[in-house]
């Protein structure tokens, strides 16, 4: 670089980086000095990287958004923290401004007038890269339907490490990046170590190498330890990312001068050759040199460094001697309230026709698309051409145009992880797996992501997000497309998960679903779709009307024993959902009156007083699940009920589900050996009421 292209960047501009640097390499240097305390809990630094972060966070303003990653400790100082709120994080305090306590340090979690936005982020390496791209999915949303107050052009800023380019999620995020053209900047910052292993060891090239097979990506290089170059190529690049609106990626090649983490320190896997190549790579010498050449005075040097040496340790004093976490603070923020509190609207209104559960589906979607302008859907398959595998998205494509409802590539971790960046930037978004058997993609972006953000970020930002997932077998499916899944999935904590059994239900599970400020997975089960499986014809109802909706967790008596029965101790309680509804209902009818049938509609949250109240009165409980049994969720259920209403059960709790096998076979005579039915059903039943 020139000498007169480094003389663009202002004197007073280096001078702040030259204090912000010292007191980064202060605080690092602090945190080796009082071990007791500082390494209670893991951390990193950003020693090395300084002069590249503080060049980033100069040139983000308050409408950004920004996904950073565990070592951007002089990013979020450039951004205008200071060390305190750094070190409360560091100590796990009560005041921790990001996550009060709960997450690893330079894990922000920012939402501050004056500032850019900075959502969740997780410690799992390169997974930021969805949700991320999933914001400037959002952005990209918003501005093309006018959304978008004033003439703002917010872009989103994601910064990674180069060992993580290697992940699988982080090419689905650059795919889509390029293909739908967003406005984000990847900046990627290549210390050549991945913990203890080199660049050499793990890669067969580097990020702006790699980048080059994403068409449509622009790159860039620089020097990461030069703060004038590391300047003037993000002022560059974000320029360009502001005005044209389409992705770049910045490779900085910098040193690593600090442990990869105060629990793996580098004496352990680095030898003396190595910390000496690196440390002659240091940002601060290199910008002390140019302060010095530029005619700034060693004593104001001195006494940036005589400053920031107070404002550390008067810092550092302050946060040690602040609180720790109550322990009632634990139980906070698992979820964010929702406002949908009671059932409303009319279930049954006059005149109604009946729908099936696909249709039921269909129509809520196409009324909250139709009513909230920031709502889109999204899948594999679900765009204009085809609609949905199961035109469960028929026609709204072309009714709502392809920037609403669209087409995603083969990317379920993507599909789900995305959600994440769409609820930072205010999009609503409802999306779906194709099958259950395929959700495992996405499985890291919905458990390190999605689940987690609300509680981890002390409530800041909980995840809206619908995300339809069609399970269950019927009819030669075979192993890959009938699949449950419910227990993997609500043994994931932040999350919650519906299960409709009829298309009111359907309806109404639906809204509320949406409207829920949480992550919401809706199994929606392939044999109701249609009515079309033999004794499934009472899942096709009247369609409620648009104003329907049901709180979730509440269950509902799909049929009722009559009293007299209950008291005599004649009755059971059968608790089920989805498929198990309609085979406990047809063998109910071999037992006129005995047998109650509860549909719990609502996995998580469970409608567990309910549950109670009914095993309470009848004395004998069957809960039906379609899952294997085995450490399912029925089983977990009936464990629970038993130890919690032994006082008034009249026999053990009874439970039936499917063999105990890694999958459903295709032949259809081997998938009925399988599952449960009416007549497995009705034996058990037999069995509970005969004890």
């Amino acid at each position: 670089m020139s000498t007169i292209t480094r003389h663009k960047v202002k004197q007073s501009v280096l001078l702040k980086a030259y204090r912000l640097m010292c007191t980064s390499v202060r605080m690092a240097r602090l945190y080796d000095e009082e071990k007791a305390v500082c390494s209670k809990y893991v951390h990193s630094t950003s020693r090395g990287h300084e002069a590249i972060q503080l060049a980033a966070a100069w040139h983000m303003q308050p409408k950004d958004y920004l996904s950073v990653y565990y070592r951007d400790e002089s990013l979020l100082l450039g951004l205008g923290l200071n060390p305190y709120d750094l070190m409360l994080q560091l100590m796990a305090k009560s005041d921790d401004p990001f996550s009060q306590g709960r997450a690893y340090y330079i894990h922000p979690a920012l939402k501050k007038e004056g500032f850019p936005t900075i959502p969740h982020q997780s410690s799992a390496t390169g997974m930021q890269a969805i949700p991320a791209t999933g914001m400037a999915h959002g952005l990209k949303y918003l501005s093309s339907q006018g959304l978008l107050k004033g003439r703002k052009k917010p872009i989103v800023l994601c910064s990674l490490g180069d060992g993580s380019i290697t992940e699988g999620e982080v090419s689905e995020a650059f795919q889509m990046a390029v293909l739908k053209e967003l406005p984000i900047l990847y900046l990627v910052q290549d210390n050549d170590w991945g913990i203890s292993a080199t660049g050499k060891e793990m890669r067969s090239m580097n990020a702006y190498e790699f980048a080059a097979g994403f068409k449509g990506m622009d790159r860039m290089q620089v020097d990461g330890s030069d703060f004038i170059e590391s300047y003037l190529g993000l002022e560059q690049a974000v320029q360009k990312v502001r005005n044209e609106r389409k992705p770049l990626l910045i490779h900085a090649k910098v040193p690593l001068l600090g442990h990869h983490t105060s629990g793996v320190r580098m004496e352990w896997y680095r030898d003396d050759e190595n910390l000496t190549l690196h440390h002659q790579q240091d940002p601060l010498p290199k910008l002390h040199q140019v302060l010095v050449e530029s005619g700034v005075a060693e004593r104001k040097l001195d006494k940036i460094r005589l400053a920031v040496e107070k404002q550390v340790l008067d810092d550092f004093k302050k946060a040690s001697a602040s609180l720790d976490p109550a322990a009632k603070q634990l139980y906070t923020h698992e979820f964010a309230p929702t406002p949908i509190k009671f059932e409303k609207g009319e279930r049954t209104p006059d005149g109604a026709e009946k729908v099936i559960m696909v249709d039921a589906a269909l129509h809520a979607l196409d009324e909250i698309l139709a009513e909230n302008p920031e709502a889109l859907f999204y899948g594999q398959d679900v765009g204009m051409r085809l609609g949905g595998v199961f035109r469960e998205a028929a026609n709204l494509g072309k009714k709502y145009s392809e920037e609403r409802v669209f087409n995603t590539p083969i990317q379920e971790a993507y599909i789900i992880g995305s959600t994440a960046g769409m609820s930072a930037v205010g999009c609503k978004a409802i999306v779906e797996v194709q099958f259950a058997d395929y959700i495992w993609p996405g499985i890291n972006q919905l458990v390190v992501e999605l689940s987690k953000s609300c509680y981890l970020t002390a409530g800041k930002f909980p995840i809206q997000a619908l995300i339809r997932v069609p399970v269950g077998a019927y009819g030669g499916g075979g192993p890959y497309h009938s699949g449950s899944v419910e227990s993997t999935l609500l043994n994931i904590r932040g999350i919650k998960v519906v299960y409709p059994s009829n298309a009111a239900d359907m309806k109404g599970l639906f809204k509320a679903a949406f409207y829920d400020p949480n992550p919401v997975l809706m199994l929606e089960h392939k044999g109701l779709y249609w009515s079309r499986v033999p004794g499934t014809e009472a899942a096709k109802m009247p369609e409620p009307d648009r104003d329907y909706i049901i709180p979730l967790g509440k269950s509902r008596l799909a049929v009722t024993a009559k009293e007299h029965c209950i008291e005599q101790g004649d009755a059971a309680v059968v608790i089920t959902y989805g498929m198990g509804v309609y085979w406990a209902l047809r063998a109910a009818e071999r037992f006129p009156e005995r047998i109650t049938v509860m549909d719990l509609r609502s996995l998580n949250p469970l409608d567990w007083e309910a549950v109670k109240r009914e095993v309470d009165r009848h004395s004998r409980c069957l809960v039906v699940t379609e899952e294997p049994l085995m450490n399912s969720f029925a089983e977990s259920l009936a464990g629970r009920i038993a130890s919690t209403c032994w006082q008034q059960l009249d026999a053990p709790v009874a439970t039936i589900g499917s063999a105990d096998l890694p999958a459903v076979p295709l032949n259809i005579a081997l998938e009925a050996e399988m599952l449960p039915n009416a007549d497995k059903v009705y034996q058990k039943m037999k069995d509970l009421l005969e004890y």
